[in-house]
């Protein structure tokens, strides 16, 4: 399998957009992918870019995303979220999302961060798996907290 592994660019941001759209699928969530191409050049490429990405490319086509950030602790300092890795349903577990999540390591080094740090869902087998088989940490304590745009929105100050 002949593919490469580089920084994202601007000009990704459209097929990007697609797999994190194939994601939304497979997590049963389809209709809750609401950012546009023009939202993420704006986060990912504007004045202040809040977040950063690895590509795998297969025959000019991007088959696969690693989307991390930087996001600091209260008690340990600088971490990086590691936000999705996301590869095509037919490419899976071909070492495609491996090489993706190592780029996402690479870039923690080379930061010293205190943390890398992700979620999976519960049910996900086989990135749980993944994760396993990267002798990841679970963490069982905490429980997981949003509001959404709405829920701002509606928000009593």
């Amino acid at each position: 399998m002949n593919y490469t592994i580089r920084k994202g660019v601007k000009a990704d941001l459209p097929q990007v957009l697609n797999l994190i759209r194939e994601l939304a699928v497979y997590e049963r969530a389809p209709l809750e992918v609401t950012v546009t191409v023009e939202e993420m050049e704006k986060d990912g490429f504007g004045d202040n870019p809040i977040f950063q990405f690895f590509v795998a490319e297969m025959d000019n086509k991007i088959v696969g995303i690693s989307l991390y950030y930087i996001k600091y602790s209260t008690w340990k300092g600088k971490c990086i979220f590691l936000e999705d890795i996301i590869v095509t349903k037919q490419l899976r577990k071909h070492g495609i999302g491996k090489r993706l999540f190592d780029e996402v390591v690479k870039v923690a080094k080379e930061t010293k961060v205190k943390r890398l740090e992700w979620q999976v869902l519960e049910w996900n087998e086989p990135a749980i798996k993944f994760y396993e088989k990267l002798n990841s940490h679970f963490d069982g304590e905490w429980i997981n907290c949003k509001l959404t745009d709405k829920e701002i929105e509606e928000y009593k100050l």
